[in-house]
């Protein structure tokens, strides 16, 4: 007699189902930046319980396309004019965070930032290098709306299935102060990005998933979240690597990756409750994703695995640390009660 399993079980093995394989196809597609597709993957699948409805395929469509325009466009400005280039750039960010803050779909926003930083910077180096990134996003986004499509009927919610609660929206007079936080997370890696575009592509898509983060986080528990999540990852990236380097194959990179996003999504779904929130786990199998992919690219190029990895390990940990003195800083401390003596 088949075991019902319950929403939450189910929506477990959705995500890392559909997450290893996205992965798996992005890889043995060859596709252009092989992990953003598992990455949006995991947003979408995070994000909705249900199978992604016509209209919210249109919408994400036409955030594709302002996405690839927008960077497009902030190319030439970027040449000429550098400094109003990037003000423009800071103050674009801040009014996108500040629409997902105020309840705007968190893939939408990805996408927004990603045009705004990734593709611009790529530009700015050659103009070949963004037609990648604005190829690989388009790329990465029908793959990932295919594999979410299969995860759901693979895994579906039972129709009785309870909604999730809706995600909590900060205050009004929060709203921007947390997303100027958020842009000051992403901007000073995007001036990295302008130096080395190529090289810095991975640690901007690292700190759009840290400024997205950053909104429920504060300056009480921003070390033990943001870093404490890039630490694991980087560990978990470990445990993989040594894993898969037993028997090299596409399917057991599949079969690993959905191992590990199994244990991932069991605590992100709160089947194995922890002190940690959803965010730290979804935060944690992100930068796992991205940690995976740029090595086996690595691998292919046949460059120095572990030096790469402990480069970029480090560059995380720097960007991540910045993002911690942010929340620092820019958190909102009570004011004292004063009163007569």
């Amino acid at each position: 007699m088949p075991t019902k399993r319950t929403p939450r079980e189910q929506r477990a093995l959705r995500l890392a189902t559909g997450t290893a394989l996205c992965l798996a196809a992005s890889f043995g597609l060859g596709l252009p930046i092989p992990f953003l597709a598992p990455v949006l993957c995991l947003i979408l699948l995070a994000s909705i319980n249900r199978p992604l409805p016509f209209k919210a395929a249109v919408v994400l469509a036409l955030a594709a396309m302002l996405t690839t325009g927008l960077g497009l466009l902030l190319i030439p400005i970027l040449r000429y004019y550098p400094f109003s280039g990037v003000l423009l750039i800071g103050l674009s960010l801040f009014l996108v965070f500040r629409f997902g803050l105020r309840g705007g779909n968190a893939l939408i926003v990805t996408f927004l930032v990603i045009g705004l930083t990734m593709i611009s910077s790529a530009g700015v180096a050659e103009f070949d290098l963004a037609a990648m990134v604005i190829g690989a996003l388009v790329k990465g986004l029908l793959l990932a709306v295919a594999v979410v499509a299969v995860s759901h009927g693979l895994f579906p919610d039972p129709p009785n299935a309870p909604s999730p609660p809706p995600t909590p929206t900060l205050p009004a007079e929060e709203v921007s102060r947390v997303a100027l936080r958020a842009t000051l997370i992403v901007l000073p890696t995007f001036l990295l990005a302008l130096i080395d575009p190529a090289g810095y592509l991975p640690i901007i898509l690292k700190a759009v998933s840290l400024g997205q983060q950053s909104s429920t986080t504060n300056a009480h528990t921003a070390g033990r979240e943001l870093v404490g999540s890039t630490l694991l990852a980087g560990l978990l990236a470990i445990l993989f690597w040594s894993a898969l380097s037993l028997f090299v194959h596409l399917w057991m990179f599949f079969l690993w990756m959905l191992l590990f996003g199994l244990v991932l999504a069991r605590k992100l779904y709160a089947l194995s409750p922890t002190g940690f929130s959803p965010g730290f786990w979804l935060n944690t199998l992100i930068t796992l994703i991205i940690l995976l992919g740029q090595s086996v690219q690595d691998s292919i190029a046949g460059k120095d695995v572990y030096t790469a990895f402990a480069v970029r390990m480090g560059l995380f940990l720097a960007v991540t640390l910045y993002a911690c003195l942010m929340v620092y800083l820019l958190e909102q401390r009570p004011q004292k009660a004063q009163g007569l003596t």
